[in-house]
């Protein structure tokens, strides 16, 4: 840790209410500190997890509650506090709440202060934010993460249009420097513009009608060949949006989870497979287990509603073998210090990371330095064609000049 000259403290904080890339309202919370201001904003899921932490949210779906809550409550409290030591504020914002999914304060409230909390701790120190995070990590090799961008969309962030189930395709592209790689998708982009006829998505790709995921897959191998593109997908079912009393409701199909899983061993068979994100239902630990262990050792089985973010539910999931990586989102957890935990915990038992962005983003980039700080394998920020994602790309641009100047 570098030194200060200077002792830090936190002034003050305040908090509004800001429009996320849906266009729904969320938590934005500024940090004043030594006459400067560090702000932070959430994104809000579209696919959310039963067991996530909780969105504290006004009756008419604003976040006026929880900006106030950041004002008269939290802000009092850490008054004079030092940003440095985002172990202890998390911990007071923890106990502040009081609650196990953060109901009474908000998850969005206090995501909003730990990030404000963890980039004022990165100026006391004189680092950047990834700097910070990865001494924080105990992450003493930070490194770009290998990004995943979104291609089609479909299920919920396609919006139901249409029998189109999947809900995300990404193809991770792992040689060149990151603009070399962004430049290879806007040529896919252009492909996929004519072929697939689609308007964008939530995520700011392309979300078309299509008969079903396999006309998808079809599309994107010919985008991805005419590109000069290897295809190494990356898959998000979000399966627990397809699932009905006990059914898996694929495209105008009832399926058990053995004839779903049969369609992802086909899917393997035909296409180049890196991972599939949430391949069953949150409840379904028994698909997720017999998943893995079948098709395991060929591709990435990850856990994102399964998990949410939960240290208890990735300790649950590595006893069963249920998968063999993970989605981290801090607004699942609500702090940037529970958020390492997880991280840490899972990369020591051998589990993948995949550092994600939400359904409703806003411009903060904040996603960006966490995966480099975290060590992350994976980054998923979402399509090209919305300014929310394109912030953690541009960010991810600078970061990785300041990895090569070492």
């Amino acid at each position: 840790m570098k030194k200060t000259n200077f002792k830090f403290r936190i002034k003050q904080i305040k908090a509004r209410e800001i429009l996320d890339s849906k266009g729904d309202p969320t938590v934005e919370a500024i940090l004043e500190m030594n006459q400067e201001r560090f702000s932070a904003s959430v994104p809000s899921g579209i696919s959310k997890g039963r067991y996530e932490a909780m969105e504290l949210r006004d009756k008419n779906g604003g976040v006026k509650k929880a900006c106030e809550n950041i004002e008269k409550i939290i802000a009092p409290a850490l008054k004079g506090e030092d940003p440095v030591q985002q172990g202890e504020i998390d911990s007071i914002l923890i106990e502040l709440d009081g609650t196990e999914n953060k109901s009474r304060l908000g998850a969005n409230a206090i995501l909003a202060v730990s990030m404000a909390v963890c980039r004022a701790g990165a100026k006391a120190k004189n680092l950047l934010l990834w700097q910070h995070i990865a001494e924080l990590t105990g992450n003493k090799k930070p490194k770009m993460p290998i990004p995943c961008f979104l291609l089609l969309e479909g299920g919920l962030h396609g919006g139901r249009r249409g029998p189109f189930s999947t809900q995300e395709f990404m193809v991770a592209i792992e040689e060149g420097s990151l603009s070399e790689r962004i430049a290879k998708v806007r040529q896919v982009y252009s492909f996929l513009k004519k072929m697939a006829k689609a308007a964008v998505g939530k995520e700011g790709a392309f979300a078309p009608v299509l008969k079903n995921s396999e006309a998808a897959f079809e599309i994107i191998k010919g985008a991805l060949k005419r590109a000069g593109i290897k295809e190494r997908l990356v898959l998000d079912m979000a399966a627990s949006h397809f699932f009905k009393k006990g059914k898996y409701i694929f495209e105008g199909e009832k399926l058990s989870a053995e004839e779903l899983l049969r369609f992802y061993k086909k899917l393997v068979l035909n296409y180049q497979i890196l991972g599939i994100e949430d391949p069953f239902s949150q409840e379904d630990w028994r698909g997720f287990r017999e998943t893995t262990k079948d098709l395991g050792k060929k591709l990435l089985v990850i856990g994102d509603d399964l998990l949410v973010t939960n240290l208890e539910l990735t300790k649950k999931a590595i006893k069963e073998k249920a998968c063999n990586s993970i989605i981290i989102k801090p607004n699942q957890v609500g702090t940037i210090t529970e958020t390492i935990g997880v991280a840490n915990f899972a990369k020591s038992q051998g589990m993948k990371l995949f550092a994600k962005h939400r359904g409703g983003e806003t411009k903060d980039s904040f996603l960006a330095d966490l995966a480099v700080g975290l060590g992350a394998d994976y980054i998923a920020a979402g399509g090209l064609l919305q300014k929310e994602r394109l912030a953690k790309y541009q960010r991810l641009l600078e970061i990785e000049k300041e990895l090569n100047n070492g």
